[in-house]
């Protein structure tokens, strides 16, 4: 968080809530406008990247619900949120990609490479 939005935060904000990886959830004291809806924002516990808020969480930033949901509100099939690792040491790497190795099984024979000219 830069130092206009940390003042402004201390300023005008009132805490709402966090979420299990830290992030802190404001919103405005009042409105700027008389009948404006308050103004939403998070402070990110580490950097600043949007896939790590929870969807709990994403619907109350964007005005769906009312109140955050609950996160313990999950059924029993629901994984937990993970933030988007793609381009970190985190991201998913297929076998053969050269992070891991660059070797890949080989070919179980149901390929036939295509040459020019061949019918």
């Amino acid at each position: 968080m830069n130092i206009g939005t940390w003042l402004h935060t201390k300023l005008h904000g009132r805490q709402v809530g966090t979420d299990s990886t830290g992030n802190i959830y404001y919103e405005d004291k009042r409105p700027a406008v008389a009948g404006a809806r308050v103004r939403r924002w998070v402070a990110f516990a580490g950097a600043a990247e949007a896939s790590a808020v929870p969807p709990e969480w994403h619907s109350w930033l964007h005005y769906t619900t009312a109140e955050p949901l609950p996160d313990t509100g999950r059924k029993a099939w629901q994984k937990p949120h993970q933030a988007n690792a793609t381009g970190t040491a985190g991201s998913y790497r297929p076998p053969g990609h050269e992070y891991q190795g660059g070797q890949r099984a080989k070919a179980t024979g149901d390929y036939e490479a295509w040459t020019p000219g061949a019918e």
